[in-house]
């Protein structure tokens, strides 16, 4: 239970550093262009969790622990998830705010948990019960009322490119799931330094310049929370409750967006945005209170993880133990059948 509440806890931390750095890049973009913000944001993340890496190692060189090294077969799935989530979700995503109120594209955002619950189900065969399905319906529903303008016919263009962010994230989502057993550091500063780099170049190629230092400064502090403290916790949780589940929890960093953008902005919300708000919270409510259970089999299987010593990892150690937990090291899953509370991890990937 204590695991469980914890995974939870780390997915619902992760929505609200991400959510909370919506409302302060739309008030970045009076002074940079979007792919400028998006490029600080990613730089931010990614020098600042590298060198909470290499103080980490520093901590920890006089322990026993494995580092985990990304393996080639998972490298595909890993540049994939950068391309996705680090270089074109954050343009979409900045060139929609540009021209979209900050609390309606918060909410809107509330749309990544459902593509990435949806790629999860069709596409990766991954286990989605039937409250997953009725709140996915709920958010879709709020998301469409938000994003649909009154006095036109259609979705505004600032809407569609929130949307489209939320796509690419919802693959990246997907993809990091596949590596989500590696170091989540490790994982979150590389999709930094990489996307960084690329989005400030597009945006020098646009002929925007580099704002004062002290901009820079706030912007690279915002990414390194919202985007990077936020992603690692996002692959732990990603780790811990599969993919539908941690993209239903990280649904609410639009509340916490809200919240913070009203702050900023104080304004009167129309009642459309106070309907949508509703049906978006039924859909999260709808999520967290999901159970799975039912009688299952592990088959043999062998990797490196951090874990601890519960009911899945139970095995002897070739190398002298302190004791200390959580540690990690390669380690063998021995076959065995049984029945429990369990979300789609890294142990649970079995076909129902």
């Amino acid at each position: 239970m204590n695991a469980r509440l914890g995974a939870i806890s780390t997915a619902l931390a992760a929505a609200a550093l991400f959510g909370a750095a919506t409302p302060l890049a739309k008030a970045l973009l009076g002074a940079m262009s979007p792919f400028m913000v998006a490029g600080l944001f990613y730089l931010g993340s990614g020098i600042g969790l590298g060198i909470a890496i290499i103080v980490r190692n520093l901590w920890a060189s006089n322990t026993r622990e494995v580092t985990q090294r990304i393996s080639k077969g998972e490298v595909p799935w890993l540049l994939g998830a950068i391309a996705a989530g680090g270089v074109a979700g954050p343009a979409l995503l900045m060139l929609g705010l540009s021209t979209t109120p900050a609390a309606t594209s918060s909410l809107l955002l509330n749309l990544e948990g459902v593509l990435t619950a949806v790629i999860a189900w069709v596409v990766f065969r991954e286990n989605v019960d039937t409250q997953i399905f009725l709140g996915m319906v709920a958010i879709v529903a709020g998301g469409v009322l938000l994003s649909w303008q009154r006095g036109s016919h259609g979705v505004s263009t600032g809407a569609m490119l929130i949307m489209g962010a939320c796509l690419c994230w919802a693959i990246d989502n997907n993809l990091t799931r596949k590596v989500s057993a590696n170091d989540a550091m490790v994982i979150a500063s590389l999709k930094g330094l990489i996307a960084g780099p690329v989005n400030l170049l597009v945006a020098l190629a646009a002929d925007a310049k580099f704002p004062a230092l002290v901009t820079i400064a706030g912007a690279m502090t915002t990414g390194f929370a919202g985007y990077g403290v936020s992603l690692v916790l996002f692959v732990v949780a990603l780790r811990n409750l599969g993919t539908a589940r941690t993209g239903a929890y990280f649904s609410v960093a639009p509340l916490f967006g809200v919240a913070l953008s009203l702050i900023l902005w104080p304004e009167l919300p129309h009642p459309s945005f106070w309907i949508a708000t509703g049906l978006m919270a039924i859909g999260v409510w709808l999520h967290v209170r999901e159970r799975h259970e039912h009688v299952h089999l592990h088959e043999r299987l062998e990797h490196t993880h951090r874990h601890r010593h519960d009911e899945h990892h139970q095995h002897e150690h070739d190398f002298p133990y302190s004791g200390v937990e959580p540690h990690t090291h390669a380690h063998v899953h021995l076959p065995i059948t049984h029945s429990h509370a369990h979300f789609p991890d890294v142990h649970h990937r079995h076909p129902h």
